[in-house]
């Protein structure tokens, strides 16, 4: 193996071009396709250059420490197999980069679309080049998260949402099925390292959690490759725009399936399970795609259904065990995204150019665009395996495997005949697209009037055309030592000998190419009238379209049960939904408990402190005196609410956890200040209450007295048995003493959250920025406008949002109860940013951190929202929490990565004393920076929460208002 650090940037360098799309204005269209131009030419140049370090079947690895105590690093690794992708991937993308200048309309935000793009190409190759297991899994899914927004480009059209729906739902439930397949090679094998893994082909063959490693290693891989049962959410991604489908259907998307079942072939084939399963799909998915795209009217959605059907040919020889079946499949893999590109291409000039891509309404195009008409009947005769073209040799060395007896049954014996209906189909679909688009009579009535399309539209199509004829006429010379790399990398010593000979004389194969040329033209006569007015094929087959199984399936998961569940056990009523949580908590926590063996402890009063436990009883008085209150008056309610938690932070303090206590405090406050401000949401109380309730209700009221108690004293028992009970060697000791030596700091705590635990903090500010985004797409989308009616929901949220900004003061709605006047709370702001900052400073030797610092942040803030008002505080300030949040995020990361640069595992922390003029030494980590990324996304995510609730609360008060003029009482 030799090191390489180009692997790297072929991946680092998409996600840049990506993050640079972002920036750059929209209006820059020219510069937009320099950049993605630029990007995709430099990773095609440093995947070609690393050809020589892989030639002779070396392994170019790159490794960065990740998580090692899981075993779990950023590794990559390029062989023959991953170079050959990689080269497909950057020299297909910087293609479609080329024609999507040309194709995409000026109306159309062409930076987001190459932002997307690149960041997919980017995610591809993580995947191709990934040499740890949980690695590729994350690859995997982010490709389905940038093919959905791909897919979803033209958000406006229905079709295009529905598609990145379907796409996105298949792909990932696919994907999560990969990663629990991928757990478990990694619990068979004892390691996630791939190159440990390709070498253990035994091993996992022979263990008995083999079949459900196959079956959900297979789910993820057919799910992505649009493999029978689950190949109808590729069609209907064809609402993307052309140039996504060009790039997704060839080299990228769809062929991380196939790639993943070649790349796992040394291990997982060779058994009678993968040969059933993965033959049985292949061949399915290879006669049914075949069949459905000799019915489509749309050229892309011909040219879908032929995607499916290719795949299923590598499937299926994949799935023969057969090392020539494998050299097959690799070699048309190639061929397949060439030609295939190609067309997809072909069709988006079509269509750019007549307006439509309806093959009813097309016709006579040979005499308005016979360069691209050229093109386009080459790369269709390479689809249909004519002789003297690429498609044809694989096709052969396909033909070769299906006559070869690999396994005694049914399905072995019935390759041969589904190898030539499926590749008589291809001729027909083929040859309808030809005659259908480009010859016969001339429409008359497209939308424009066709033409060539700008030279440098075509320059890409020609490209692909010229790679199908050279490596169809002379593959020894072109292609064999690609393919052969790639081969033996995969095979190794497996590797078989094979020709790429153009003619191997008279045999079968030959002469099953030549049957199935001629049927597939007679059937072509035979239904040429029937296609030309026809539906998508027989209306049974229509029945079985998997889009009406996976509409009826989501139907039936996220309304019929989802509503028989909500009925058994759903409510409107909050009470009742944290009682069933609550019950549900306590008894998974009993049940557990007793499982283990658990004893209660004897309790005793020796040693009891008389002070501590009076302020025991004041919190317990305080919790009490709340939800008894909650029944009159929710402010004085809310107030002893806030009685509790001051006792609780006392108790903290007792047990000598000041960073907690100050956290608590914090907390407490943004806590009370945000159930304030939904106060107003809620029904308002009756002046009058009845003096006895329903006996339903007061039964109800004891159970909850009840499970309160059991959940209090539960939680007590445990933290006392943990308390008394005998000290072991811990790993508190482990921090105690490295916090210091290790961490740089004294304080143990926040050294534990920046530094040892670095990343379930990252984690944890991660899902703090999603909750805190959802909440404000929540609060926006159902902003109560009572004073709108009739006008359309757009509007209504439009207008309540408006009117929220410029209400006056967001403290119009707590002015009963401010006890600070407005102009106290102003000047206090300085004050609290001074305070916000020492804890700041503080934090990795005191107590103190961002969090804390971040929270007080957003109190201050808080203060002038309610002081001022919305409008004035946004004029004046300029807060915009969601930059906070993301400048928070990228800087925790980039400090993450940075460790890496000196070689260190991820999020490494390094310490050192700084002499300052006149200060003298200081210490200096740099967890300081991940600690100010936590800092701002945690300020961020406060501060737009509460921007949110105030805005609600305003017009929700504005709403009452108008409709009561007399104020309630809360």
């Amino acid at each position: 193996m030799t090191e390489s650090a180009s692997l790297i940037w072929m991946i680092a360098l998409p996600f840049l071009g990506s993050l640079a799309m972002s920036l750059l204005p929209s209006r820059l269209r020219d510069v937009h396709a320099t950049v993605a131009v630029a990007v995709t030419l430099g990773v095609l140049v440093l995947a070609v250059t690393s050809f020589a370090d892989v030639a002779e079947g070396n392994v170019t690895v790159f490794r960065l420490e990740w998580l090692p105590t899981l075993g779990i690093d950023f590794k990559l690794r390029m062989d023959g197999f991953a170079w050959l992708f990689s080269v497909l991937v950057s020299g297909i993308g910087l293609l479609v980069a080329v024609y999507t200048r040309y194709y995409m309309s000026p109306k159309d935000p062409v930076h987001r679309f190459y932002a997307f793009f690149l960041a997919f190409m980017g995610a591809m190759l993580g995947i191709l080049l990934s040499g740890n297991l949980i690695l590729l899994v994350i690859f995997w899914e982010l490709t389905s998260i940038f093919s959905f927004l791909l897919i979803g480009y033209w958000y406006h059209n229905a079709g295009a949402r529905d598609g990145a729906r379907m796409a996105m739902t298949v792909t990932g439930t696919g994907g999560l099925c990969l990663l629990g397949g991928m757990l478990l090679i990694g619990h068979i094998v004892g390691s996630y390292d791939l190159d440990v893994v390709l070498a253990s082909g035994d091993l996992l063959r022979a263990h008995p959690l083999y079949l459900p490693t196959l079956v959900l290693v297979l789910l993820g891989a057919f799910t992505k490759s649009a493999q029978f049962p689950f190949q109808f959410w590729l069609p209907h991604a064809m609402a993307a725009p052309t140039p996504v489908s060009a790039f997704l259907h060839s080299a990228t998307l769809v062929k991380a399936g196939v790639f993943l079942m070649a790349r796992f072939w040394p291990v997982l084939a060779g058994t009678y399970e993968w040969f059933w399963i993965v033959g049985f799909a292949g061949m399915m998915s290879m006669v049914l795609g075949a069949y459905f795209a000799i019915f489509q009217q749309d050229i892309k959605g011909l040219l879908a259904y032929s995607t499916i059907s290719h795949l299923g040919l590598i499937t299926l020889l994949l799935s023969l065990g057969s090392p020539l079946g494998a050299v097959a499949a690799i070699f048309h893999m190639m061929n397949h995204a060439t030609f295939k590109a190609s067309l997809f291409m072909a069709a988006g000039v079509i269509d750019h150019e007549t307006g439509t891509r309806d093959m009813r309404r097309l016709g006579g195009l040979f005499r308005f665009m016979p360069v691209t008409a050229t093109l386009a009947m080459v790369a269709s005769a390479s689809m249909a395996g004519v002789p003297l073209l690429n498609g044809f040799l694989s096709k052969e060395m396909f033909f070769a495997e299906a006559i070869e007896t690999h396994a005694n049954s049914l399905l072995d014996t019935a390759a041969p005949y589904a190898a030539v209906l499926a590749s008589a189909f291809a001729v027909t679909y083929s040859l309808r697209f030809i005659h259908s688009v480009f010859f016969g009579p001339p429409a008359s009535d497209l939308p424009t009037v066709p033409h060539e399309p700008p030279m440098l539209m075509r320059v890409p199509i020609g490209l692909l055309v010229l790679v199908c004829l050279v490596v169809g006429i002379i593959p020894g010379i072109t292609i064999g030592p690609y393919l052969d790399v790639a081969v033996r990398s995969v095979l190794r010593e497996a590797t078989p000998s094979y020709s790429l000979s153009v003619w191997h004389g008279v045999n079968v194969p030959l002469l099953m190419s030549l049957f199935a040329l001629l049927a597939g033209i007679l059937l072509y006569v035979r239904l040429k009238t029937y296609l030309a007015h026809c539906e998508e094929g027989p209306r049974y087959f229509r029945r079985l379209k998997g889009q009406r199984i996976f509409e009826r399936i989501l139907v039936t998961v996220s309304w019929r049960w989802a509503r028989f569940v909500e009925k058994q056990l759903g409510t409107r009523k909050l009470q009742t939904q944290l009682r069933l949580l609550v019950s549900a908590a306590l008894l998974a926590a009993f049940a557990t408990l007793f499982a283990g063996g658990f004893a209660f402890p004897s309790l005793g009063l020796e040693g009891v402190d008389p002070t501590y436990a009076g302020l025991c009883a004041i919190g317990v008085a305080c919790a009490v005196g709340a939800a008894y209150q909650a029944k009159f008056h929710r402010l004085f309610s809310l107030m002893l609410m806030g009685g509790a938690g001051l006792v609780t932070c006392v108790t903290f303090v007792w047990f000598s956890a000041p960073d907690l206590a100050v956290t608590q405090l914090l907390v407490e406050v943004v806590t009370t200040v945000l159930i304030l401000l939904g106060l107003r949401w809620l029904p308002k109380r009756s002046e009058a209450i009845p003096s006895r309730s329903p006996r339903w209700v007061a039964s109800l009221r004891r159970f909850d007295l009840a499970i309160a108690v059991a959940c209090g004293l539960g939680m007590s028992v445990v933290a006392y048995s943990v308390m008394i009970g005998p000290v072991p060697a811990s790993i508190g000791d482990h921090f105690l003493e490295r916090a210091y030596s290790e961490g740089g700091g004294r304080n143990v705590v926040n050294v534990i959250l920046v530094d040892f635990r670095g990343f379930d903090t990252m984690g944890e500010i991660t899902v703090l920025a999603i909750v805190a985004l959802t909440i404000f797409a929540l609060l926006r989308r159902f902003r109560p406008a009572p004073d709108n009616v009739g006008s359309t929901p757009q509007q209504v949220d439009q207008n309540a949002f408006d009117e929220a900004r410029s209400d006056r003061s967001v403290g119009d709605t707590l002015s009963d109860y401010m006890l600070v006047p407005a102009v106290v709370m102003q000047w206090l702001f300085p004050v609290i940013m001074l305070f916000a900052t020492h804890l700041f400073l503080r934090g990795h030797d005191l107590p103190g951190g961002g969090f804390a610092a971040g929270i007080t942040m957003a109190c201050g803030f808080l203060l002038q929202y309610m002081a001022l008002g919305t409008r004035a505080v946004e004029d004046r300030l300029r807060v915009l929490p969601v930059r906070w949040m993301g400048a928070g995020l990228l800087l925790a990361v980039a400090v993450g990565c940075g460790s890496w640069v000196f070689g260190y595992p991820f999020l490494t922390s390094y310490s050192q004393y700084l002499e300052v003029p006149l200060i003298g030494r200081v210490p200096i980590a740099s967890a300081l920076l991940f600690d100010l990324g936590v800092f701002s996304l945690v300020m961020g995510a406060t501060v737009l929460m509460l921007i949110a609730l105030a805005h609600q609360s305003t017009r929700s008060l504005r709403a009452s208002r108008l409709a009561t003029p007399e104020r309630e009482e809360i």
